[in-house]
């Protein structure tokens, strides 16, 4: 403990050595003659790893942490103070506190990992992927301390963390690569006239990291300058580093990449390929393996030029070789990953191995499990991510609790790849991807089929979700056909993010009956818990002597309301009118693995939903679909909640103010930049609403805002002050 002292940002966790049962990691039943290898976990060296540290959080340590225990190996978590009561710090057997929620403050502090592993005595450290595992720094840091780091050698995350340095070595190693400028010239000017040369559209990509951040697609000269701009922002905030290089961008292209694995005998193999075309905000949404439509001879190009990349630089371990695909199946090398990626659960679907467990093993100094000739694909994996974001409002991210969640049940072929559980909060500091849905069948048809059905039993209240989106997206007959590309959703915009229709009468009938059942549940529970006080005269349950009772009930569809006449008639049915149309109602509530379920029937057509009732809406999630009615707020409510958002421009969610570009008495135009948030590991430009003069900025560079708060005020207008009066 007197290494532990010493450190004083460093708080052993009060819960030490505590952990929960977890599920082993299930795989796909094999098909055809293979047998499980057994395989001794030890090296030629004699270096055993018993146990791992997890220098990551959320669900790619719980990931880690599963393998790690299922080999025996003890895992060691580590926390911010916003993930202290997180699912990773459960399942581990010791957790460690590394500071405060900002990344910088925390699981991006290469000092403070370092000696959590040495106070716990762990031999290795496991990156995951984000964070410090393309981090050339840390990895060369873990081997002077004497600590295996689960990953490359530090010689190849330069080589290939440095696109512009990848791109001369692959050229060199006979991958094609992309057009561009990799040059060490970072000035503006420089950078322009290479844009200008390349010719518009071009791609300006942060030389170091991934995922998306410090990437900008720009097409013409005179958006050039703050596309750069905002790049190199966002680059620094993710990689610190901001230097640029410039590309040619390929119009509609696929995004296929290989999963290669070397190991320190010179070893090196591939695993096929994964389709991650279809993207937002240059960020993947949904993945499959194998790619759809790639033939035979295109897949053994792929791989065998995948793995020429790899043995370029000497490759140890899991990396991911990321190609651009032309609609002839032409291919450009365009980054190699180095490191473990979000996606790789469909890979080991479609190969029947352990990733993580060929990590640890390759790491302790074995050789590559299977050769080449016995690595073989078969059926289809899909992964969508469930991510907590908007997709009606630009896919913006979001943050709050997890107020219900419900998954589809894991088996052989469904994977449920999370961190969070029922209760737990998405929190603004980290990436809101909430969970990684992956299945798996005997081909793309039926995997497709078995994810659209997991994807509706995948239930969430409590914040935004693109679940809706998944299956809207999945069900596009253009997906179905596997004609993917990275312009897909701008494409198909206005299929998958169409307007809200309007719920079926039908639909506000089951949502009226959930509301008033539920009311009379807890009417009932209210008699029983005081039965000696209760008065027959306070019940609502709609029983009269002579006469049917008749009340009304209003529900919104969207913004509209919707008076509902329920009739309460003796055989404890209900007649329901809207409009100039009735509807025979009958129905009961149960409940199943702490789910409550409406049972009902509307007009003789049967159903049954899940029914959740929070605060002021009702939420029916079904096999068909998921809707959402809310319950009118009085005026005098909702007068209060808005007030304070007009007139200016609010925050979309809670977030830093990183720069801002306007004062007290600027004159703007609709559109112009006013701020620069970072919320969710993204850069938000905050514009304009309207014309006008500012007349405060209410928050400074560097200071926290909450969301929704006001963040600029706009001088009144004339015109505005003449309509108030």
């Amino acid at each position: 403990m007197a290494a532990a002292s010493a450190v004083s940002v460093l708080l052993v966790a009060a819960e030490r050595n505590r952990w929960q049962r977890v599920p082993s990691l299930v795989l796909p039943p094999r098909r055809g003659p293979w047998k499980q290898r057994t395989m001794k976990y030890a090296t030629a060296t004699g270096r055993n790893i018993t146990k791992v540290l997890i220098a990551n959080r959320g669900e790619i340590a719980c990931r880690v942490m599963r393998t790690a225990k299922k080999m025996g190996v003890q895992s060691v978590a580590v926390y911010s103070e916003a993930d202290r009561n997180s699912m990773h710090v459960d399942m581990a057997d010791e957790a460690y506190s590394i500071g405060p929620a900002p990344s910088q403050q925390s699981y991006l502090s290469m000092e403070k990992i370092i000696q959590v592993a040495k106070i716990s005595a762990a031999q290795a450290i496991h990156p995951g992927y984000g964070f410090l595992s393309e981090n050339m720094e840390f990895a060369e840091l873990c081997k002077q301390e004497g600590i295996i780091f689960i990953g490359p050698l530090s010689s190849a995350i330069r080589d290939m963390g440095i696109k512009s340095t990848a791109k001369s070595i692959m050229a060199a190693a006979g991958v094609p690569v992309v057009e561009g400028y990799h040059g060490e010239d970072q000035s503006d000017q420089c950078l322009k006239e290479h844009a200008g040369r390349i010719g518009y559209p071009v791609m300006i990509k942060a030389i170091r990291g991934g995922g998306g951040k410090g990437m900008r697609i720009v097409r013409s000269e005179k958006e050039f300058q703050e596309q750069l701009e905002s790049a190199r922002r966002e680059a620094k905030k993710s990689f610190n580093d901001d230097a640029m290089l410039i590309e040619k961008f390929v119009d509609t292209p696929r995004h296929v990449e290989v999963q290669v694995f070397g190991d320190h005998h010179g070893n090196a193999v591939y695993l096929f390929e994964r389709d991650c075309s279809v993207q937002r905000r240059h960020q993947k949404i949904i993945e499959e393996a194998p790619g759809p439509g790639i033939k035979p001879e295109v897949r053994k190009k792929l791989g065998e030029a995948a793995v020429r990349a790899a043995k370029a630089v000497n490759y140890v371990g899991a990396g991911t070789v990321e190609f651009i695909m032309d609609s002839k199946h032409d291919f450009y090398f365009m980054e190699m990953n180095t490191r473990l990626q979000v996606e790789h659960p469909t890979t080991e679907m479609i190969t029947g191995t352990d990733l993580v467990e060929w990590q640890l093993r390759i790491a302790a100094g074995e050789k590559i499990p299977l050769s080449q000739e016995e690595i073989t694909l078969q059926g289809h994996a899909f992964e969508a991510r469930i991510y907590a974001e908007d997709p009606n409002n630009d896919f913006m991210p979001g943050a709050g609790p997890l107020v219900h969640l419900s998954t589809p049940r894991a088996d052989l072929s469904t994977r449920i790849e999370t961190g969070v559980r029922q209760g737990d909060e998405v929190s603004v500091h980290y990436d809101p991807m909430i969970a990684k849905l992956v299945v798996w069948a005997a081909d793309r048809q039926a995997a497709l089929t078995k994810l659209r059905y997991s994807l509706r039993q995948y239930n969430i209240v409590g914040l935004h979700t693109n679940i809706d989106f998944l299956l809207r997206l999945t069900g596009h007959p253009e997906f179905e056909a596997g004609n993917v590309h990275t312009d897909f959703i701008p494409q198909h915009h206005k299929e998958l993010l169409s307007s809200r229709k309007a719920a079926a009468k039908e639909v506000l009938c089951q949502a009226a009956l959930g509301l008033i059942l539920k009311e009379k549940a807890v009417s009932d529970d209210f008699k029983i818990q005081t039965q000696d006080q209760y008065s027959p005269f306070a019940s609502s349950s709609g029983r009269r002597l002579n006469i049917c009772y008749t009340r009304n009930v209003t529900l919104m569809d969207g913004k509209n309301n919707v008076a509902i006449a329920v009739t309460y008639n003796r055989d404890g049915s209900y007649s329901m009118q809207i409009g100039d149309k009735t509807f025979q109602v009958l129905g009961d509530l149960y409940s199943e693995e702490d789910c409550t379920y409406l049972k009902c029937s509307v007009n003789g057509v049967a159903s049954k939903p899940k029914l959740i009732i929070l605060e002021n809406t009702i939420y029916l999630f079904s096999m068909e679909e998921s809707i959402q009615v809310d319950i009118p707020v009085p005026k005098y409510l909702s007068s209060v909640s808005s007030a304070g958002t007009e007139g200016g421009t609010i925050a979309p969610m809670a977030g830093t103010i990183e720069k801002v570009f306007v004062k007290a008495g600027d004159k703007v135009h609709a559109g112009d930049s006013l701020m620069v948030m970072i919320a969710m590991k993204m850069e938000h430009i905050i514009r304009a609403p309207k014309d006008g003069t500012i007349k405060r900025v209410f928050y400074k560079e560097g200071s926290q805002a909450n969301r929704h708060a006001p963040l600029v005020e706009f001088e009144e207008e004339e015109s505005d002050k003449k309509e108030a009066e």
